[in-house]
């Protein structure tokens, strides 16, 4: 072989070939990413609560955004189901306590499929300038189409849910969970860009000024925006104020037979507010102006059962105010979680049917298929729960007391247009019996807490169980009870009529988002049919 002469004249040696990578090196190169994946799901839900880490949603986008960046759609798929499997599989493991973890592991495995082509949208757009504010719009056009389909949706998991505790929490008052979500992701990315060119710099000793100040700009606008959205944000009375009571009877035993014993569970609720009545009357307690029972704290028809409309009745007049009773009622052939508006005088006189019902949990879609599969899930809800069409507002006192049953608080719509139809405060009566000592309770109200800054509304959580809650307009929790215990709540509260422009604009902020993730989309489509065109790959 002729030697090459080099620039000076003389002569080099040949090139040699490069070294095949060993094996070793290509399946670590392969599994890094993989693993990196699925700890960054870890990470997020290590940001959930119970615990109060909600800065950890920060590094576990900048590492899922950095492992998902310049690759193609089919490994950023993969990717993105590892993703939501570390993310997923803790967060709901409470779905399996009771019924095994058959639906738990099957619920995971859909829901972590989102995540994926979430993921792969992600990975298209991280090719673009300014690419974690795209990317930040797609995950949350991903959220939007959980939080919808199929069954209605399942928004458990949206990363707004997981800020109750941290500094961002005041966007929502500005645009709702999809803005607060919008922001944390854009952070996150805004970090894994950041520490990017931060390291480009330093290995080619060339500072790229625009890139830098868009990633600075992506990690840093978010707190400077929740800065300012602090002046939307008052837990200031504005209607007044109200004394309310929440009732917590506790179960007889944990786990879903509890319905079996459900007079006791009744009865727990009416000796407690019997309680309260004692020390009212004993001048130890002031006399609330509403009480609030929780979710099936009367599984009882008491419109079909005298005797538990006879206890229910005692309990108010015992109390003398009204009593917001959570039933399970059959009316016309149908059966409702419903709420019921007990007055000491006149009895139930207004009810409140949940709208938002818990697919495989209130009722059962596909059931043919699913009771061929294994018959003891469908013998589990052996009758669907049928759907409310009307926000529920109950006028206790005076008081516009808004009802959003349990699973409801999940869902942005189904506060919001309970807060337009002239709620002054919230009350989201939830039953957790069923999840025992799990992190689901602390989930939902960590939900609550985000739901109250969002609307600018005093919310109480009344639960059969616990965690049993009031929580104040800006998201704080003056009191609680703990779990598996009786217990009440009594405190004055301020209540609100205004509107935050969370309440205002409504979906407008996530069809926004949700507008902006398609365009980042169509300019990556545009980009790559252009570079085809030009025989290179961009």
């Amino acid at each position: 072989m002729t030697a090459l002469p080099t620039e000076a004249g003389g002569d080099q040696p040949p090139t040699e070939p490069a070294a095949p990578r060993s094996r070793a090196a290509t399946w670590t190169r392969r599994l890094l990413p993989a693993v990196a994946a699925a700890l960054s799901g870890l990470l997020l839900y290590a940001s959930f609560p119970p615990r109060t880490l909600w800065w950890l949603a920060l590094p576990a986008f900048a590492v899922l955004g950095q492992t998902l960046r310049g690759r193609r759609w089919k490994p950023a798929f993969g990717l993105g189901y590892l993703f939501g499997l570390g993310f997923l599989l803790p967060l709901l493991v409470w779905t399996g306590i009771e019924v095994g973890p058959g639906p738990w592991l099957a619920l995971v495995a859909v829901e972590a499929v989102f995540l994926a082509l979430t993921a792969a949208g992600i990975a298209a757009v991280s090719r673009l300038p300014a690419w974690p504010l795209w990317a930040a719009a797609v995950w949350t056009a991903g959220e939007a189409v959980r939080a919808r389909f199929p069954f209605g949706g399942f928004p458990w998991g949206k990363v707004a849910f997981g800020q109750a505790d941290g500094v961002l929490l005041p966007l929502a008052a500005l645009g709702g969970t999809p803005l607060l979500g919008f922001a944390v992701v854009l952070s996150g990315f805004g970090l894994c860009e950041a520490v990017r060119q931060a390291r480009s710099a330093r290995r080619t000793g060339v500072v790229r000024r625009g890139a830098v100040a868009a990633a600075l700009l992506s990690l840093l606008a978010p707190f400077g925006a929740a800065l300012g959205a602090r002046a939307a944000v008052d837990a200031g009375a504005e209607d007044g104020t109200a004394t309310v009571a929440v009732i917590q009877g506790n179960v007889p035993r944990l786990g879903l037979d509890f319905n079996a014993q459900r007079r006791a569970v009744l009865d727990y609720h009416v000796r407690e507010t019997e309680r309260l009545a004692e020390r009212i009357d004993a001048g130890e307690a002031k006399r609330p102006d509403l009480v609030l029972w929780p979710e099936n704290s009367s599984d009882i028809d008491p419109f079909a059962n005298a005797d538990a409309a006879e206890v229910i009745d005692r309990a108010a007049k015992a109390v003398g105010v009204p009593i917001a009773v959570g039933g399970v009622v059959e009316r016309d052939g149908k059966v409702y979680n419903e709420q019921i508006l007990w007055d000491p005088e006149k009895g139930p006189v207004d009810t409140y049917d949940k709208r938002q019902t818990q697919p495989f949990g209130e009722y059962l879609p596909l059931r043919p298929m699913i009771g061929a599969i294994n018959e003891t899930w469908t013998g589990m809800v052996h009758r669907d729960f049928s759907r409310g069409d009307t926000p529920g507002v109950f006028r206790m006192n005076g008081t516009g007391v808004g009802l959003v049953t349990c699973y409801e608080a999940a869902f942005d719509w189904a506060v919001r247009d309970t807060v337009q139809a002239g709620a002054q405060l919230l009350s989201v009566p939830s039953n957790n019996a069923t999840f025992g000592r799990s992190e689901m309770t602390y989930q939902q109200l960590a939900m609550s807490r985000v739901r109250a800054v969002e609307h600018g509304r005093t919310v109480t959580v009344p639960v059969t169980s616990g965690v049993s809650a009031i929580i104040l307009p800006d998201g704080r929790v003056t009191a609680r009870t703990g779990m598996f215990v009786p217990g009440t709540l009594v405190q004055e509260v301020p209540l609100r009529s205004s509107a935050t422009p969370a309440t205002t604009l409504g979906t407008l902020p996530e069809w926004a988002l949700v507008a902006l993730a398609v365009a980042g989309g169509t300019w990556r489509a545009v980009r790559t049919v252009s570079a085809r065109r030009a025989g290179t790959d961009r």
